[in-house]
């Protein structure tokens, strides 16, 4: 039989015919012919063993009532929707639960019209037959379709093999999937647990392999599978440091988000596969991605008039569409950069149809462009993105960082007091702790700048408030280490890292962007915060954990170059002064540093003249003003490590005379 069946589904023909899903209108369809089947089975049962006559209008009235109750339930409950081929004991319990229903149902009517008219529509035996036989004949029928779909995809030619980690129903289900997949790329060919047990277990169908270090290489050989795969519940697992076991052992890492999106219909006919991809280093950073307070946010945002300014960068342009998605009025995209502002608006147009987006060129070190946007839109909120972030850069070009940092950071902030925004949020960095470098330095003066105006201007009865938020390093931000990785990689080595030593903190461009905006709606003027970002990652195991994970071997097949800290740069970045201490919030990811207040008039005075060294390019007195000004602000790997060396001199009491008397 099985013979005739393959020879059968081996027809060009027949093959042509496969769906990936059967339509569910078949289904319900036939679970309806299967009802009709049973209650007329039931009946000619009935007539001929009893002897009895019944009018066919009757027979067919009791039909379309008995159809129409099952008809009802089923559609209620969506018992014909599930995906015939992926479908597990949930399915059977819809089902099943369906047809309890609607035999109660007919029941509770058989007994309405007993009372009524003293004759019920049908023997309550019949009506149990009928469910009892439904349910049988329709758990027949879904084998038979899994079972023809399972003989259709058993040609298993060019998929890739792959284990399935974890043997939770969430990673049996994932399995079935794959393997009820018609045109799939991969074929589960057992599941790996971590707990002990038999070896000789099976699920489902499906081997169980014990994790054995020792073993795992020899299985993978053995059984020829290409890659390890899991699902999103295993994330925290391989993030913690089990992945790395594959890695180093040049053993693929597949990763899958949902399943839920096989019954997406705009997905249908792309298969599961389209949601299995590729592991990226983002994946395994061994953090728990933040958390946002989406009540929160929306109440903020939502209908309120909104400006970005730095709208086209990595940040910006994040922050334009989460305030996208929460509804806002108006998104006032503020940025001198013409194309990537040309692209942004292009996908905003195409993602965001009904976005009010407001495109306006400027520079915000142009105080006069600035305010005409203040005084235009009259936003509700801005966010402050706009600045120069490279440190070798602004080490080269340090009276730039002032004017773009510094002065720009101190005209938007000026204008939105002016303007009665109210709330200004400042995107800071870690580097600003103890800075080390020009930039880092300029980020700690914006900081001071913004909050010493919150505490002059609220003592003046003014009601902006000014928040400021400090994070690490972005991956995949424009400049950011892991895209310079993936291109040295790419072009096959080799891949440079500053210092085997050095170590940063990690997020991803989303959660720093769901950060800034949750502070803004949180804080109430002030506040500097900062995200709890876990554990520091050192750079040149991640060089090494990208390498692998583009199945090369570090060392090998691409080498690993250390060549030397950049100028300004520090091996160790902090979120926090050594003085400083922090307040926990309703996020437990996010908390308020308790740092330094400064005199506003005293903050003035400093800036300005700043400011007033770096527009004249006198680099050696600026640095010397912003050392003075900020005194953990010392030079590393710079030419600027001069100047502390002076400050240090001149700031050494003399030595005193040998000769002069002490007072007695």
């Amino acid at each position: 039989m099985e013979r005739l069946i393959d020879k059968l589904l081996d027809l060009r023909l027949f093959r042509s015919f496969k769906v990936r899903t059967t339509p569910r209108w078949i289904i319900l369809l036939l679970d309806m012919l299967i009802v009709l089947f049973c209650f007329v089975a039931t009946v000619v049962a009935d007539i001929y063993s009893m002897h009895s006559v019944i009018a066919p209008s009757t027979i067919i009235l009791n039909a379309f009532l008995v159809l129409a109750v099952y008809f009802l339930v089923t559609y209620i409950s969506k018992s014909y929707t599930c995906v015939i081929r992926l479908s597990v004991i949930e399915d059977l319990y819809r089902i099943f639960m369906a047809i309890v229903v609607s035999t109660l149902l007919l029941a509770g009517i058989n007994i309405l019209k007993l009372a009524i008219t003293g004759v019920p529509f049908m023997k309550f035996w019949n009506i149990l037959i009928i469910g009892a036989l439904s349910f049988s004949i329709m758990m027949i029928e879904r084998l038979c379709i899994k079972y023809l779909y399972m003989r259709m995809n058993s040609d298993t030619k060019g998929r890739k093999r792959v284990l399935v980690l974890g043997t939770t129903f969430s990673s049996v289900l994932l399995a079935n999937a794959l393997k009820g997949e018609i045109g799939g790329k991969f074929l589960p060919v057992g599941l790996l647990s971590i707990k002990s047990g038999p070896d000789n277990s099976e699920i489902n169908g499906f081997k169980v392999y014990r994790f054995d270090p020792l073993k795992m290489n020899e299985i993978f050989a053995e059984q020829s599978i290409d890659a390890l795969l899991f699902d999103s519940k295993s994330y925290n697992l391989m993030s913690s440091g089990f992945a790395d076991y594959f890695i180093k052992n040049d053993i693929s890492l597949l990763a899958m988000n949902k399943i839920a999106e096989f019954e997406h219909k705009e997905n249908r006919d792309a298969g599961i596969s389209t949601f299995i991809k590729e592991v990226q280093i983002e994946d395994l950073l061994g953090r728990e991605p933040i958390v946002l307070n989406n009540t929160l946010v929306n109440q903020h945002i939502n209908g309120s008039c909104v400006l970005i300014t730095g709208a086209c960068g990595s940040i910006g342009s994040e922050i334009v569409r989460q305030v996208a998605n929460y509804g806002a009025s108006k998104i006032v995209l503020f940025d001198q950069a013409e194309t990537p502002m040309h692209d942004i608006a292009l996908e905003m147009k195409k993602d965001y149809p009904s976005a009010n987006i407001e495109l306006f060129m400027g520079d915000v070190r142009n105080r006069e462009r600035v305010e005409e946007a203040f005084d235009k839109f009259r936003p509700r909120y801005v966010f402050h993105a706009a600045a120069y972030k490279h440190v070798p850069m602004m080490e080269i070009n340090p009276t730039e960082a002032i004017l773009a940092n510094v002065m720009g950071t101190r005209n938007v902030a000026d204008l939105a007091l002016k303007y009665d925004v109210y709330k200004f949020v400042m995107i800071s960095t870690d580097k600003a702790v103890n800075p080390t470098n020009v930039m880092g330095c300029t980020k700690r003066l914006a900081e001071i700048y913004c909050q010493s105006l919150f505490f002059d201007a609220q003592r003046r009865g003014k009601k902006t408030q000014f928040i400021t938020t400090r994070f690490g390093n972005v991956l995949g931000s424009n400049g950011s280490v892991i895209p310079l990785f993936r291109k040295q990689i790419a072009a096959g080595g080799p891949v440079t890292v500053t210092h085997k030593d050095i170590i940063r903190y990690f997020m991803t461009i989303p959660e720093a962007c769901s950060l800034v905006l949750e502070a803004g709606c949180m804080g109430s003027g002030g506040e500097i915060y900062i995200f709890d970002m876990g554990e520091p990652v050192k750079i040149y195991d991640m060089a090494r954990r990208m390498i692998s994970l583009a199945g090369l071997k570090p060392d090998v097949d691409i080498k690993i170059v250390e060549i030397g800290l950049r100028p300004g740069e520090k091996l160790y970045e902090e979120l926090l002064n050594d003085k400083e201490k922090t307040t926990a919030t309703v996020n437990r990811k996010i908390m308020i540093a308790k740092v330094r207040t400064y005199d506003y008039q005293d903050v003035c005075a400093n800036i300005d003249n700043i400011i007033t060294l770096a527009a004249r390019g006198d680099v050696h007195g600026m640095i010397y003003a912003m050392k003075e000004f900020v005194p953990e602000y010392k030079s590393q790997h710079s030419r600027f490590e001069a100047i502390d060396k002076e400050i240090e001199q001149e700031s050494r009491p003399e030595n005193p005379d040998v000769n002069q008397p002490t007072a007695e």
